[in-house]
């Protein structure tokens, strides 16, 4: 009996760990040597020269300045807005980002997703967390790496951004118990760049120097779309544009331009809010192979002002007019004296 419950055990383990999982699959694996600008993944529009805001008008806000809903979403409201924020690479073997790199936006996208995307949304809120932690936490999750091998330091800015079930998925609970890495890597150097940064997890190699070397190669990047520029504002669905300007992987420009008549004098567009989340989404090289970035936390950490959203707009419904009884006058008594006459 005792058996044939080790045998079932055991092959439920199989089962589950060899069982694809939804949430850690894409539709195509990325090969950095060709970048992706198809619809599949760009939700933006490319605008060009067309789009010519007039810096008369439109002076250059950060956007910190604006305020931000519960879950750090910034409410976006008329204006030119721009701002640095911290980046990472999500995409290790690739070139860091130069002046001769365009770059669009595009849904967050790569191996353990979610976690990617905690650990990117628990970072605003802990500006203390050194970067370079936050990048080497990074380094590992994409590339399928030992999470018992990391260092302390590392292992402690995992329980700062991740939940516990998020952690012990990375240590191999329940159907991470196999890497399904491999589906992700292209056959091509990635997969070799991949295997040295394991390597450098499993022997704790503690210089940032070294896995930088081998995620972030110098050299420049090739450009194979030279038709996409720089300077090039991307329409989003709402109506508002976006634009990036990496200086390195490390940090990112973003600017905003919200034109007149998306929002209207409520501050929302169809009674919603116009929300920002960079988040969720990465930046993309548009016509090189250089990194793809997560975005991250502000550069300089101020605090801003909260504004609670309701998952549905707010039907304000005018309170009912109590009619009131019309009014009667009476005609006041007189005060003159009555006279009765007198029988003679």
């Amino acid at each position: 009996m005792s058996k044939f419950l080790l045998i079932t055990v055991w092959l439920f383990i199989f089962l589950a760990a060899c069982a694809p999982s939804s949430r850690n699959t894409i539709s195509k694996p990325i090969d950095p040597s060709h970048p992706r600008v198809d619809a599949l993944e760009v939700t933006s529009t490319p605008v060009g020269d067309s789009l010519i805001i007039d810096t008369n008008l439109y002076r250059k806000v950060s956007l910190t300045d604006l305020p931000v809903s519960q879950n750090g979403n910034i409410i976006l409201s008329e204006g030119l807005y721009e701002s640095e924020f911290k980046s990472y690479c999500l995409q290790p073997g690739t070139p860091s980002p130069s002046d001769r790199d365009a770059y669009l936006q595009a849904p967050l996208n790569s191996y353990r997703k979610e976690i990617v995307e905690t650990a990117l949304r628990n970072s605003l809120s802990q500006p203390n967390l050194d970067q370079k932690n936050i990048q080497l936490l990074l380094w590992s999750v994409v590339s399928g790496s030992n999470y018992n091998k990391l260092s302390w330091d590392v292992q402690s800015t995992a329980e700062h951004l991740l939940t516990r079930k998020q952690i012990f998925q990375l240590k191999g609970g329940y159907a991470g118990v196999v890497k399904n890495v491999a589906s992700y890597i292209p056959e091509s150097n990635v997969k070799n760049v991949y295997n040295q940064m394991n390597n450098l997890f499993e022997l704790g190699n503690s210089s940032y120097e070294a896995y930088e070397r081998i995620a972030v190669p110098s050299g420049a990047s090739v450009v194979h779309h030279p038709e996409y520029k720089k300077e090039q504002w991307y329409k989003q669905p709402e109506g508002y544009y976006v634009r990036y300007f990496p200086s390195s992987y490390k940090k990112v420009k973003v600017q905003v331009y919200v034109p007149k008549g998306i929002i209207d004098s409520t501050g929302m567009k169809d009674g919603n809010f116009v929300l920002f989340d960079p988040i969720t989404m990465m930046a993309i090289p548009a016509n090189s192979n250089a990194q793809r970035l997560g975005i991250g936390a502000p550069v300089i950490d101020i605090i801003r002002k909260v504004i609670l959203i309701e998952s549905q707009p707010r039907v304000i419904q005018k309170k009912p007019e109590t009619q009131q009884p019309p009014k009667t006058t009476t005609p006041p008594k007189s005060t003159k004296p009555v006279f009765q006459p007198q029988n003679s």
